[in-house]
């Protein structure tokens, strides 16, 4: 579907103009999203840089204001933030209004979304795309292009709503993958949750080391494999315990791998570790290619 099929454009709200919000906000522009574009931020310095750069047509510090006339509002902030504000947005947003959200799980933020008042459209979503850089000044247009970009209607979602959800991600360049939000958190846990956690133990492991020569040796295979442990900590922190129950048996499954390569490394059993390694090898490969 091309944006330009919806019966009408709305006027977009982002609430959140960080990486994911602010990047959403250019991207827009640059697609010739025919709506406004509007945000809200607690910062009036951010909402200043986004209208002096032309990524938003007017900004708010006020949630209520923000909402108030939109069309469609985009909730860009952190997992638990985006949580707290789902009451507001529903006590002061139109009649009509989508209300889509990018948090980074989805059943906590889906059952929270369905119970906004009955005149509102909720639509569960998250882009699979992001930075370890975080702020409005990190902000990139083509972000989302080329990303996946998961949606996870509810029950209650109508097929206009879904319809104009499917437009703001086409706009973006990015690809919809309508998901159940069970399914796409336990998957998300594992790809996406369970990286993070593992770089941020093994950065901790080796500085509780207190070995200064491994920083200074430290080249890219360290840098590539702890890369997401410099994430924004508030972000990640929200979505490691939203995930909670999924995060932690990746946690436990990640250990019997652990036990067993330790166990071939304790026995000098060459043949089990050159058969781990090779089938991580093999599996891996094809991602290479993408």
């Amino acid at each position: 579907m091309r944006f330009e099929q919806i019966s009408s454009t709305p006027d977009v709200c982002i609430v959140g103009l960080g990486l994911m919000g602010g990047s959403l906000a250019l991207a827009l522009k640059e697609a010739g999203w025919r709506g406004r574009v509007t945000a809200v931020s607690r910062n009036p310095r951010t909402l200043a840089a986004a209208e002096s750069g032309r990524a938003i047509d007017r900004g708010f510090t006020d949630l209520a204001a923000g909402v108030a006339d939109a069309g469609m509002i985009v909730l860009a902030t952190p997992v638990r933030t985006l949580l707290r504000q789902l009451p507001e947005v529903g006590r002061h947003a139109r009649d009509g209004a989508v209300v889509l959200d990018m948090g980074s799980t989805k059943a906590e933020i889906c059952a929270a979304l369905a119970d906004l008042p009955q005149g509102l459209e909720p639509v569960g979503g998250h882009p699979m795309c992001g930075k370890e850089s975080a702020g409005f000044e990190a902000a990139d247009a083509n972000l989302y292009r080329g990303k996946m970009f998961v949606l996870c209607p509810l029950a209650r979602t109508t097929a206009a709503a879904l319809r104009s959800a499917h437009a703001l991600v086409d706009a973006v360049g990015a690809h919809p993958l309508v998901l159940d939000p069970a399914a796409h958190d336990r998957a998300v846990a594992a790809i996406s949750h369970l990286p993070y956690a593992l770089a941020v133990a093994l950065v901790n492991a080796v500085a509780a080391a207190d070995d200064p020569l491994a920083w200074t040796l430290a080249a890219s295979g360290f840098r590539d494999t702890s890369r997401v442990a410099a994430s924004d900590v508030d972000m990640m922190l929200d979505v490691l315990l939203s995930n909670r129950q999924n995060v932690m048996d990746w946690l436990q499954a990640y250990a019997r791998q652990l036990a067993s390569l330790y166990a071939a490394l304790s026995e000098q059993d060459e043949a089990a570790l050159r058969r781990q390694l090779a089938a991580a090898q093999e599996r891996r490969a094809p991602l290479n290619a993408g």
